[in-house]
């Protein structure tokens, strides 16, 4: 099992205050195993597990106690019969009905330290909601990054090279349970579109109440194909009239608002570097795990520039930036990057093959004068760095433990 201290370290100054500790994130991205985590240094830190109450509302032997009445009276009953601080810990507690009520009751009623998952990300938007405000801080859990990727895939086959390793990441992507089948192709692909489906059957369609299904599944392919590509509803409502179905610019919003919601999808939205404003048509969308596209869509390597542009931007998320698209004129900046008061730019390529190719995209920076970082990012080994502009290997860029 991997540490992951990345996020450990996030939450580990909130372990045992008052705060209800919320972890969300894409389906099976390796929230249960935070749980499990957590634990694990409570127990170092001589904490007893008679003091853990623990749930998995998936779990069908618990389907009884999926309603606020009847968790509330369990929970209740086993924080009797423990010593000293309860510690309580609830799997996928959206499967609740109006949970919140019973878990601020606890907060309110026993000594406890709470931490909870869901797989939405309007877990705590709702109006039930209102009774945690202030009281939470959530934490977004991620599929593997590369590093972790290589970390765990290096321990199974050690004698395998950086390349290597990073050609297999961009096949497979980053979901946790790939280790657990010895990143076989056949079960890989299988695993992955069997979470695909669950993701959009119990995450979308069940959640949102959607009756168009082949509609969704349609919208999702379409994204899928131009992850990293500008569109706007108004697009895709016209090149599936042109497939003569029918599709109305709001309806195609909502079902791509429900797939982020999922965290299937991610929405970055574009800024205007001379006019200092956000845009608010063309969004770009990028998948949460490529290793998904692959086994539903396929063509990772095909769209290699894609994927690599998805890769990166997914490590941004991680590592805690607000990231938009940068135009500037009629060019784009992949991404710009902030966190406080830092700041850096981003541009993504395959190879820096030919000098138009140096020259399109070292030269996207000419109008951005200021002074923060500026990357170009390639699968090439040599540093093209130039005029202030540094130029990185994506693999070693993913391995930095600081970009600035």
């Amino acid at each position: 099992m991997i540490k992951r201290e990345a996020y450990m370290s996030r939450i580990r100054p909130f372990v045992g205050n008052e705060l209800i500790k919320v972890l969300t994130g894409l389906r099976r991205s390796g929230k249960s195993v935070m749980l499990e985590l957590i634990q694990g240094e409570l127990l170092e830190q001589g904490i007893s597990e008679s003091q853990f109450i623990k749930f998995n509302f998936e779990n069908m032997k618990n389907s009884k106690l999926r309603t606020a009445e009847a968790l509330h009276k369990e929970v209740t009953r086993r924080i009797a019969n423990a010593e000293g601080k309860a510690y309580l810990f609830f799997d996928e507690i959206q499967e609740v009905d109006e949970w919140e009520r019973c878990v601020n009751s606890f907060r309110v009623e026993f000594d406890c330290d709470i931490y909870i998952t869901g797989s939405n990300a309007k877990l705590l938007s709702g109006e039930l909601a209102t009774y945690l405000a202030g009281r939470y801080v959530e934490f977004i859990i991620y599929p593997f990054s590369y590093a972790e990727f290589l970390e765990l895939y290096t321990s199974t086959f050690p004698d395998i090279t950086k390349q290597e390793t990073f050609t297999r990441y961009l096949v497979t992507g980053g979901m946790p349970y790939l280790n657990n089948l010895r990143y076989e192709e056949t079960p890989i692909q299988i695993y992955l579109q069997d979470l695909f489906n669950s993701v959009v059957l119990k995450d979308i369609v069940k959640r949102n109440g959607v009756r168009d299904v082949d509609l969704l599944e349609r919208i999702i392919a379409y994204v899928f194909a131009g992850v990293g590509t500008t569109f706007s509803a108004a697009s895709i409502s016209k090149y599936f009239k042109g497939e003569q179905r029918i599709a109305a610019p709001e309806t195609v919003m909502n079902y791509i608002g429900y797939c982020v919601d999922a965290y299937l999808f991610h929405q970055v939205r574009r800024q205007d570097l001379q006019g200092k404003k956000l845009l608010t048509v063309n969004e770009k969308y990028y998948v949460a795990d490529h290793g998904i596209r692959e086994a539903v869509f396929g063509g990772n390597m095909k769209d290699i520039n894609l994927i690599l542009e998805n890769v990166v931007y997914m490590e941004a998320l991680r590592r805690g930036y607000k990231i938009t698209v940068g135009k500037t004129g009629a060019q784009e900046i992949d991404f710009i990057c902030e966190k406080k008061t830092d700041k850096l730019y981003i541009q993504v390529c395959y190879l820096l093959a030919s000098e138009d190719t140096i020259a399109r995209e070292f030269g996207v920076y000419d109008s951005t004068r200021d002074h923060f970082p500026k990357y170009v990012l390639s699968l090439d080994e040599f540093d093209m760095s130039r005029d202030g502009i540094k130029h990185r290997n994506i693999r070693e860029f993913l391995l930095a433990s600081n970009w600035e």
